[in-house]
């Protein structure tokens, strides 16, 4: 079954956009959203207290590891794992596995992509890129060293000679979507093919974010800046010289309260809305935090040829650390933080990430 070409054949992607459109508007708003005070209880009861241990900051010093959602384990490319560490990560595979497990079960969460709203079901499928000849699904979640992912897609199928190679990314040009097939191509590759994705602590991602996309970006300073300015600074609604490019983190959180998470920038949307581990059924979800590692686990679960490896990260990259988001954060008010939170409690509780810690206390030091 070979893929229709990207931006060719747009019968194939309406076709599985569009399939079972007739959704309820009940059934929408119902898989779209939950209450926090229900997610907070769902996932204490499903998780053993995981909400409570989080806040509690008993998770805040180990490392997250990669969930395996069908329970299978294989060898990591790395000779000498440390017994700690390794220990650490058996016991938060299985926190993660059992939270993702549980949670899924929920009636009110989807568990295919064909119960996915038509708006949902978009955003994933164009989301998750197909490697026909190593048979694999990969999710991509910008900021979670997705341009590398594409580098190394790119290279396995022979359009790019090497991960190093000095070229700008086209994030489409030489790669398929899923969006790309026909609903039962679509079902075929969800069936048989390994299903893998990348997350990364929710806030790092959006501070990330920021700072790349508004100190970087002239486009999105002149799209999302600008307005950004307008709507959340005081005197600068009928600016009409606004260039976008100075606009502060407290003013982001601003804006994204004010969105539809459904209706995001993919930039800074929910992991959850990008990806819906519940209707995907992950083989593996990897860390961002444990990147070298989990990206040579999937390189050999794949099958991928020695000689391919993943990228180092760029020399120019700046790293957001923990000092780093802990300045950030604690220079948000703290209601506006407190806001922000629901919004991605998905992500937190999915992915077994702690909540931030955004006391006065905490941030006086």
């Amino acid at each position: 079954m070979a893929p229709r070409k990207q931006g060719g054949d747009g019968g194939a992607r309406s076709s599985v956009l569009g399939f079972r459109a007739a959704a309820t508007k009940a059934s929408v708003r119902r898989h779209s959203a939950l209450l926090p005070s229900v997610l907070t209880f769902a996932v204490i009861v499903a998780s053993g207290g995981l909400l409570l241990m989080i806040e509690k900051g008993m998770l805040s010093n180990v490392e997250t590891p990669p969930p395996l959602s069908n329970g299978r384990t294989l060898d990591h490319r790395s000779p000498h794992p440390d017994p700690d560490v390794d220990a650490e990560s058996e016991i938060l595979r299985e926190i993660r596995n059992r939270t993702i497990r549980a949670m899924c079960r929920q009636k009110s969460m989807p568990h295919n992509v064909w119960a996915l709203s038509p708006l949902q079901r978009k955003t994933l499928l164009q989301h998750v890129l197909v490697n026909d000849k190593h048979h694999f699904l990969y999710c991509y979640v910008p900021k979670v060293a997705c341009s590398n992912w594409k580098r190394v897609l790119k290279v396995l199928s022979g359009t790019l000679a090497n991960v190093d190679t000095k070229v700008k990314m086209d994030h489409h040009a030489d790669l398929v979507f899923l969006a790309d097939f026909s609903p039962e191509e679509v079902q075929h590759r969800l069936q048989h093919y390994f299903k893998f994705m990348f997350v990364r602590e929710p806030m790092a991602r959006l501070l990330s974010a920021y700072r790349n996309k508004f100190g970087e970006i002239e486009a999105y300073q002149r799209k999302y800046g600008v307005e950004i300015v307008r709507r959340y600074r005081k005197g600068y609604a009928k600016n009409a010289k606004l260039a976008g490019d100075d606009v502060t983190f407290t003013e982001f959180v601003r804006y994204l309260l004010d969105e539809d998470p459904e209706r995001m920038n993919e930039h800074w949307m929910p992991v959850y809305n990008l990806c819906q581990p519940c209707a995907m059924e992950f083989d593996f979800i990897g860390s961002y935090e444990r990147l070298e590692n989990d990206a040579a686990y999937v390189l050999e679960r794949i099958g991928a040829p020695e000689n391919i490896r993943f990228p180092e990260r760029q020399t120019w990259y700046k790293p957001v650390t923990k000092e780093t988001l802990h300045y950030y954060l604690c220079n948000v008010p703290q209601k506006l933080l407190r806001e922000l939170l629901p919004k991605y409690i998905l992500d937190f509780s999915f992915f077994s990430y702690p909540l931030p810690n955004i006391t006065t206390e905490y941030c006086r030091h």
